[in-house]
């Protein structure tokens, strides 16, 4: 894949995730606090050899994009940018020496690494983000429900659509 075709794939994938999240996403609300958040997808699926520095002003962007429709004051900004600054760590965490050698393809890789990266990814950025929409530690019982419950629906989703969207070799 030539370098232009990788941008207009990547731009692509940010314009759908958003778009996803806002018109269908966002009207979802299961128990009544369940929101599932997918637009972590462009972040987990960013190219491994991409610049960390797009990778982190995208992040930015997308989360400003879903705070703008959401009117949630930066929350979804600084969880994007949180979770795109963390990215590598949780790659090589989660893949290894493959990650380094940068010879893995996330939606190709076996399945337990998937859900290690995925359900570490997601975890992480709903805990930043429902902390930073709490305002105060009084509020963390809160916090951890919505954090937890919010994080495996939306694992399962972005897991199910690494399913559907992988393109296996073997």
């Amino acid at each position: 894949m030539n370098s232009s075709t990788q941008w207009l794939s990547i731009i692509g994938r940010f314009i759908v995730v958003i778009l996803i999240q806002i018109l269908f996403m966002d009207h979802i609300l299961l128990f009544g606090f369940v929101n599932p958040l997918i637009y972590c997808y462009f972040i987990l699926l960013y190219p491994l050899s991409g610049s960390r520095v797009w990778l982190i002003i995208s992040s930015f962007i997308l989360g400003l994009s879903i705070d703008m429709f959401n009117d949630t004051g930066g929350a979804h900004a600084a969880a994007s940018v949180f979770l795109a600054w963390i990215r590598p760590t949780l790659l090589n965490f989660s893949f290894g020496v493959s990650y380094q050698y940068n010879t893995t393809k996330i939606p190709n890789a076996p399945m337990g690494q998937q859900i290690l990266f995925v359900s570490a990814a997601v975890l992480l950025h709903h805990l930043m983000l429902f902390s930073l929409e709490a305002g105060s530690w009084s509020y963390w019982s809160l916090v951890l429900k919505s954090t937890l419950v919010t994080s495996f629906l939306s694992a399962v989703l972005l897991l199910s659509a690494f399913q559907f969207f992988s393109r296996k070799t073997t």
